[in-house]
């Protein structure tokens, strides 16, 4: 019973921190997962339906906010959904993808905390980079079972494509997104998630409504940079302990 509690309660707090720079948390589940052994057969279903709940309420306050971008979204999303779909259809060792990719989040963060200069306005995008881009996190995302917005939004920042709010607004909803396409292929697979979903539905939702308010009112640029590069630095340790 005290490992169930100490379970919930960490993905309880695993939403709110997540939630409040906009992402749905699929990596810091996959890590709480596995840290209390649960059958990797039900991971990957059940971190992507909890992405989903709390990616989509986070959403829903960066964009009460008016912090949301619709053409910023659009060439993201283009062929990340399918992608996402095919990727997690795919039986693959994704080892060398996640010692990448966590290399890639670890400069990310030290690009993000010694490099960035205060927030200006936001360049436009190369729209065949964009779409570039949205189709490798799509697949990507759907294979190893998270929504990508860990790659997202340093990409955002970093490219000076969006500001810190903005990139929250753009990551939240890409993950629910690409979350819903991966469910869809990974219940094609005949895979589904833990008996105790429902459970952690409700946590989730709880947490991204007290993350999501924090990040859209509470905190400053500076201190949702700080949150995010917290949330990359935390991502690219599970990739690099859990590969």
């Amino acid at each position: 019973m005290e490992t169930e509690f100490l379970f919930y309660l960490a993905i309880f707090f695993t939403s709110i921190l997540y939630s409040s720079v906009g992402h749905g948390g699929a990596s810091g589940y996959l890590a709480i997962m596995a840290l209390f052994a649960i059958d990797p057969i039900y991971m990957r279903a059940s971190a992507l339906t909890l992405n989903m709940f709390v990616a989509g309420i986070s959403f829903f306050h960066f964009y009460r906010g008016g912090h949301f971008r619709l053409k910023l979204l659009l060439p993201f999303i283009a062929l990340s959904i399918p992608m996402s779909f095919i990727g997690a259809r795919l039986d693959v060792n994704p080892y060398t993808y996640k010692i990448i990719l966590g290399i890639f989040l670890l400069i990310a963060v030290i690009r993000m905390l010694f490099f960035t200069k205060s927030e200006k306005e936001a360049k436009p995008i190369y729209l065949p980079l964009a779409l570039v881009f949205g189709a490798v996190l799509g697949f990507f995302s759907g294979m190893i079972g998270i929504g990508g917005g860990i790659i997202l939004s340093p990409l955002l920042l970093l490219m000076g494509w969006a500001t810190i709010k903005e990139t929250a607004a753009i990551s939240a909803i890409f993950i629910f997104l690409n979350s819903a396409s991966g469910i869809l292929g990974v219940i094609a697979k005949g895979f589904e998630p833990i008996s105790s979903i429902y459970i952690l539905i409700v946590l989730g939702i709880i947490g991204s409504i007290i993350g999501s308010q924090l990040g859209q009112k509470r905190l400053t640029p500076r201190y949702l940079m700080y949150m995010l590069s917290f949330v990359l630095l935390f991502a690219s340790f599970k990739l690099f302990y859990f590969a």
